[in-house]
């Protein structure tokens, strides 16, 4: 087993204060919920409510009977990070982001680092998501991921770790916005006096994306399209979402063709070339003539028209190469490899149950552990060691036994928690962030991402699908911050 140093749970780190008190980035969230109450915030959160579903703000859980559509879970108290935290986080995010794109075009090409021994050849070519058909192809300016949503959690002050990386098809961009719109509606003074950085510029850096990302035999401005497939999709809201804010078209396969390696979408006055598409569909789906043959949500011919420089999509299929969390462990090393840097982002350890060393000790301590899909999203699949029953231990360890290769582990971290309010008043919550990266000819980070929140006291699942929940991302000015917890100490004092 490579070695690796275990974090050891630690008590919850606490976002808003500590033994001192509030922390400055708080002082003023804090000083509204002492000044107008509870009732104040029970108030906001019902008209959040009243808010988003008048939008029509749903995400779909299916499999579980009844109306899959859900409300988006939101909670009225926002997640605050200051400048100084923020401006180390999208460093990291800039420098993991291109070390991840290198790498999704290394292995599909010269595959210098399996030939250096930094990462093993079959976790790669064996892998499920390695995308034969993209091999030996470059897309434009080299960029396989050009939206890509990296999962990050904290743990202290200064400890903030990449959870996983998502290069395929990143989701909850539309929650992020949303949010932001419903607290400035409802807290417009509050907004107002800790000058938020902004993010509702996200949709235009999002197309400016899109249109650096035009093919090569593009003539004249990129036409660009979000292609979804379907009502049907959880995140259909999102799709239709998203091309609004842009301006462009959303598009199913159907509304598609290709004819002579070029891509056409079927409009009333005719049919108007496409050179670009956000695609939200599957790799598997996209093109029946080169993936699952009986796929009616893809177009065919439309991979032909990809690699013959004809239309560019984005993601790049075989993009979620760099999403498998066996792979995840060796992010370090591809920024030391590509970029010769050293990572600013920490990963967490991960125990590889392929690895027969790193599977008896996960087996021997399968109760302290997460246990998680290799390939597994949306929290299923999962197995929280502490918060598990003997039952469920037992039946995770004959899955590792049986399947390997599906599973890794890591430790159980205490995810920093934050203020949220509950049935009881207002209580501690644990939350990760998913900031959202952009990348074209730049790297585009909109300040802040989407924080999702356990709703479930003591629950460490962050996931909708799991019974989580969202809140607003707020980046503050330091200097701000500290102006009002002076403020604040000095009315507490007089």
């Amino acid at each position: 087993m490579t070695e690796l140093s275990v974090l050891q749970p630690i008590r919850a780190f606490d976002e808003m204060q500590d033994a001192s008190g509030i922390r400055p980035a708080y002082a003023g969230v804090a000083a509204w919920i002492e000044k107008h109450g509870l009732g104040a915030l029970a108030a906001k959160r019902k008209e959040a409510e009243a808010l988003f579903r008048r939008v029509g703000i749903t995400f779909a859980v299916y499999g579980e009977g009844g109306d899959p559509e859900r409300l988006i879970p939101f909670d009225v108290i926002p997640r605050i990070l200051a400048r100084s935290e923020w401006n180390r986080l999208a460093a990291g995010l800039t420098q993991r982001v291109k070390a991840l794109n290198a790498f999704i075009g290394d292995v599909y090409n010269a595959q210098e680092i399996i030939r250096a021994g930094r990462v093993p050849a079959a976790l790669v070519t064996e892998n499920e998501a390695f995308c034969r058909p993209m091999v030996g192809f470059l897309p434009p300016a080299g960029v396989f991921s050009h939206i890509s949503g990296i999962d990050l959690v904290r743990t202290g002050p200064d400890n903030f770790y990449v959870l996983e990386d998502n290069c395929r098809t990143p989701s909850g961009v539309s929650y992020m916005l949303e949010n932001r719109e419903a607290m400035l509606r409802l807290f417009p003074g509050l907004c107002s006096d800790h000058r938020l950085q902004p993010v509702g510029h996200y949709p235009e850096e999002l197309l400016e994306t899109l249109k650096e990302a035009a093919p090569p035999n593009c003539k004249g401005t990129p036409c660009v399209a979000v292609l979804t497939p379907g009502h049907f999709n959880s995140a259909y809201y999102e799709h239709c979402f998203l091309a609004d804010e842009m301006g462009v078209e959303v598009v199913e396969g159907a509304d598609l063709i290709v004819e002579d390696d070029v891509v056409y979408m079927r409009t009333t006055a005719g049919p108007r070339r496409v050179d670009v598409l956000y695609r939200r569909i599957d790799d598997d789906f996209l093109d029946p003539r080169t993936f699952k043959p009986d796929s009616m949500l893809g177009v065919p011919g439309i991979f032909a028209a990809y690699r013959a420089g004809n239309v560019t999509l984005a993601n790049a299929p075989g993009a979620g190469i760099a999403d498998d969390k066996a792979i995840y462990p060796y992010v370090p090393e591809m920024i030391r490899f590509y970029l010769n840097e050293a990572p600013i982002l920490q990963n967490v350890p991960t125990w590889l149950c392929e690895r027969d060393e790193d599977r008896r000790y996960v087996l021997a301590n399968i109760d302290k552990l997460v246990v998680k899909l290799a390939r597994g999203s949306g929290g299923y699949g999962m197995l929280v060691g502490p918060h598990s029953t003997r039952a469920q231990q037992a039946e995770f360890a004959a899955r590792i036994t049986a399947r390997p290769h599906d599973y890794i582990a890591q430790p159980t971290l205490a995810l920093s928690t934050v203020p949220t309010l509950a049935e009881q008043g207002v209580a501690a919550r644990h939350v990760d962030l998913r900031p959202y990266v952009l990348m074209g000819r730049e790297v585009r980070i909109v300040p802040g991402g989407l924080t999702r929140v356990a709703l479930r006291e003591g629950s460490l699942v962050v996931n909708s699908s799991q019974g989580g929940g969202t809140k607003d991302t707020w980046v503050v000015d330091d200097g701000a911050a500290a102006g009002w917890q002076s403020q604040s100490q000095s009315q507490s004092q007089g």
